[in-house]
């Protein structure tokens, strides 16, 4: 894959990281295996650059911060980290679908997988 905006794949692949790193600090606070399994595939995804994976990406955020929006605000006590990690979530939404380097990186075509 080419690399169409060197700033813009930085910034996918620290976005990547982060999913990775919240998600063994969630096993660790009691979640599942399977959900870094899921942040090492979009990490990945967001890296190769892939036309649209960003919005998938997006969507995809979005639908777990507000699916558990709700209960980190009413149980804000003990969920307050929780609660910071939907915030963070969001600004990584807007990162990747709002800024110009970003979506620059996102542009490379599907039919180009395995090609040189």
């Amino acid at each position: 894959m080419n690399t169409n905006n060197d700033r813009g794949r930085n910034i996918a692949v620290f976005i990547g990281v982060y999913f990775i790193v919240k998600s063994v600090l969630n096993m660790i606070l009691g979640g599942s295996f399977g959900n870094i399994i899921y942040a090492v595939f979009e990490a990945v995804m967001l890296y190769t650059g892939l036309q649209y994976i960003n919005y998938a990406v997006v969507i995809l955020t979005g639908l777990v911060v507000i699916k558990n929006l709700g209960n980190n605000i009413s149980n804000i006590g003990s969920n307050w980290i929780y609660l910071l990690e939907g915030i963070i979530d969001i600004g990584c939404c807007v990162l990747l679908v709002a800024v110009a380097d970003v979506r620059q990186h996102f542009t490379n075509k599907w039919t180009e997988i395995g090609r040189k």
